[in-house]
């Protein structure tokens, strides 16, 4: 488990890839090797998997509500991670994400459905000094999506992660990411804090504020709870609302993360 997840979602891997990585690695990796999940939360682990060992990450679906000029629009997203470790402190990251999306009021009533854009990313995170650790992200998202869910340009992402492991049940987090796509740029930052109630199940709270290039700034804030169900398997369940300015009315998802190894 981590202590929140990713602020930026697109992602999809179809579940019979992962039965086909379940039936081509049977030599898998102890679970006490897993270093955690990028699921739930804003942000990501700031670890990254051995050599060779990977980690299939899903939603089951994610989910946002939101309004804009009078249309209101609910989307749902399947998104997929493929985390695969590079060796050293290095992860590649492989994503995309199936899409439904509706938009009513104001005369609008539309349907629509699709692939969203790919994305290609790399971890960087050096192992843990003491109580303290921390990562870096970059990634690119490619405009090859269904046309509704299609970016009009690629995407940048460079996000940075710092963790306090204050005891054997508390951690707190900041998470720092900048997207730039057409020469603007949409930022965001995040604050969490995570607290383990037994050890197999986490919970969360966190807050963030966004600038998005295109419709400003607004704050979002939420909780989470995280259940290792099996030493390689996580589900998970989060959810956050607007607080102020432009943002999503609410955001919700269900995941589960499985830790394949090698």
């Amino acid at each position: 488990m981590r202590s929140r997840r990713n602020g930026h979602r697109h992602r999809y891997i179809p579940a019979a890839l992962a039965a086909l990585f379940a039936l081509l690695l049977p030599h898998a990796a102890r679970a006490d090797d897993n270093p955690g999940y990028d699921r739930p939360g804003l942000g990501f682990t700031p670890a990254v998997l051995g050599t060779g060992d990977v980690t299939w990450e899903q939603g089951l679906p994610d989910w946002s509500r939101g309004r804009d000029a009078g249309v209101a629009s609910a989307q749902y997203t399947t998104d997929g991670l493929l985390r695969v470790g590079l060796g050293g402190p290095l992860e590649l990251q492989l994503g995309s994400s199936w899409n439904r999306l509706r938009q009513s009021g104001g005369g609008t009533d539309l349907h629509s459905d699709g692939r969203g854009d790919s994305t290609l990313g790399v971890k960087f995170a050096l192992p843990a000094t003491g109580a303290f650790s921390w990562g870096l992200l970059g990634s690119v998202e490619f405009t090859d999506g269904a046309r509704a869910f299609r970016n009009p340009q690629r995407q940048y992402l460079l996000g940075a992660d710092f963790n306090w492991q204050w005891n054997a049940r508390n951690t707190a987090a900041l998470y720092l990411q900048d997207v730039r796509a057409g020469g603007r740029d949409s930022s965001l930052l995040a604050l969490n804090e995570g607290y383990a109630l037994t050890s197999t199940l986490n919970v969360y709270a966190e807050a963030a504020l966004l600038h998005d290039a295109t419709t400003g700034h607004g704050g979002l804030a939420g909780a989470g709870v995280a259940w290792q169900a099996t030493p390689r398997v996580q589900l998970d369940a989060s959810a956050r609302h607007r607080l102020s300015g432009h943002a999503d009315e609410w955001q919700a998802g269900l995941g589960v993360s499985v830790y394949f190894g090698r």
